[in-house]
This record gives structure tokens, sequence and C-alpha cells, in this order.
């Protein structure tokens, strides 16, 4: 039996399936996809779903996906935690710089505290390291604001098995990790074994993959898609569920309907058999 909630930094409790906001916004996470009033309905019916994990960033619109965020579900009921992103500035379609020095970080931190209507922030994530600023410095601006009373725990996003040592050396208050990770895309395997170890979050962002299976590795998911009655997309994330109890997976969607398609991963139950089968696609999918 798979375990349906994780706690953050120990403390936290969260259902361990949660929604992402990047897919509010438009291509290349600029403006908005649709119509607001459509965004906050998914947002409200993936808490009354259950969703006790919602993950937006700063950049996301930009600022739009956290102002829907506060629209939506502001005040914020009891046991929901929000976690956002902070360090990279968006400035058009796939545009985008990082930022780590720690008065942009603390600017951007209380920005985000004002979007979101709230005096602090659960889960407050580094969305890229900054390589032209030192790492003890940037943690050591998130760990001044977390002493300040704004920010609980700290994340980091998009880093090396070697950066998140670096920065479990450097800090006690980093208790979650966001890379890319998904059934075709297991090269952050190193990194979720350094998690798992130290019993850190780790939130797979593009856990869905979209979809790009081709060949044996389609006909396989397939194959196990049919015998379970589930999309392709709810057997992803039901594999991701079962393959580690640290990890998170919070897919994004605009629409109703996928968001219910997405929840209902989480009552999927994979036998070994399938397992073994969806653990071998990694090396036999044509990616795209």
């Amino acid at each position: 039996m798979i375990s349906e909630t994780y706690r953050i930094g120990g403390q936290l409790p969260v259902r361990r399936l949660g929604y992402g906001t990047a897919q509010l916004t438009g291509p290349g996470y600029w403006g908005p996809r649709g119509d607001r009033a459509d965004a906050v309905a998914v947002l409200r019916l993936a808490v009354e779903r259950g969703v006790t994990l919602v993950d937006t960033a700063d950049n996301y619109g930009p600022e739009l996906a956290e102002e829907l965020v506060a629209e939506a579900l502001h005040p914020y009921r009891d046991g929901l935690v929000i976690a956002t992103k902070g360090g990279v500035v968006r400035t058009g379609d796939n545009a985008w710089h990082i930022d780590g020095r720690p008065e942009r970080l603390r600017a951007m931190c209380e920005a985000s505290l004002r979007r979101l209507r709230t005096d602090r922030i659960d889960l407050y994530q580094l969305h890229r390291l900054d390589p032209a600023v030192p790492m003890a410095d940037q943690l050591g601006a998130l760990d001044e604001l977390r002493a300040e009373g704004k920010i609980r725990y700290v994340g980091l996003d998009s880093v090396t098995a070697a950066q998140l040592a670096e920065a479990l050396a450097l800090t006690a208050s980093v208790v979650s990790v966001q890379n890319r990770f998904n059934l075709l895309d297991r090269q952050s395997a190193d990194v979720l074994e350094l998690c798992a170890a130290h019993d850190l979050a780790f939130l797979p962002w593009f856990p869905l993959a979209n979809g790009a299976l081709t060949g044996a590795a389609a006909d396989t998911l397939d194959a196990v898609a049919g015998r379970l009655g589930a999309s392709r997309g709810q057997v992803a994330l039901a594999w991701l569920l079962h393959h580690s109890p640290v990890l998170l997976p919070t897919p994004g969607t605009g629409s109703l309907a996928h968001l219910e398609e997405n929840l209902e991963a989480a009552d999927l139950r994979l036998d070994a058999s399938d397992v073994t089968l969806l653990n071998a696609l990694a090396d036999t999918a044509d990616r795209p």
C-alpha cells in the first residue's frame, strides 16, 4: 500500500498528489491561458477534491499564478500548504534570467507574500541557483527570511546531487527539491536517492512527460493502462507515487475534467508486474 501523505520538513502533512499552477498561464508561462474565472474554478475544485499542496511561482505569468491562487483560495483553509518560487525573472514568452542576489531574493519573497496575501510562505523554493552568486549567500538570504518568520521551509529547484549535498552542508532549512523526473526522464535519479536518504520531499516537474511515448514504450504503457482502465497520464502519475515515498507530483492543468482525471490517479494500484514494466520504459522510450 503506497503512502497517501507526506510530511514536508517532518511537520507539514500533505497529500502526495498535489496541484501545480504553471498551466494556468499562457505559452512560455507568459500572460493568461484563458478566462480568469475558469482558472479560479480549477484551483477551487482541486482543493475541494482534497489537494493540500499547491505549487506556484512568482514568474508564472509573471505574478499571475500567485494572484490566481490568492483570488481562488484565500483565506486559506487549515492544512493547505502553498509553495512558491523565486530567483527567476521572466521578461517575455520563454524569456527569463536568473537573479539570486540576496537583496533581489528578499524583494521577490516579499512581493510573493503580498500577492499570496499571507504573512508566511510554507515552502519557498529557489527557482534556480545563480552561478554568479555564492550558494551560501543565496541560502543565507532565505535563512534570514525564515528567521524573520516570512518563510517556513526552503526548497531548491533544478539542482544536481552535488549541489544538493553542498546546500545541505550549508543549512538545515532545505526540505525539498523540485527537479524534472518522470517515466521517460530519470536523469535526476541520484538526486531522488539523496532526497530519500535525507527524507526530503521531491516535487517532480513535467511529471506526465506530456504523454510523449512512441513505439514499444507506448505499447507497454497502453497495456498497463488498459488493464487498469486508466489513461496514460494516470498511469504515469501512479508510477511516481509507487516509485518513492518522497515523490510529490503536482501536475497542472487548466481543465476541470483533466484535473479530475489527474487526481483519480491516486487511487490506482500498480502490481509488481506493472511496476517492472514501467520501470523499464526509460530505457526503451523514443524521446521526442
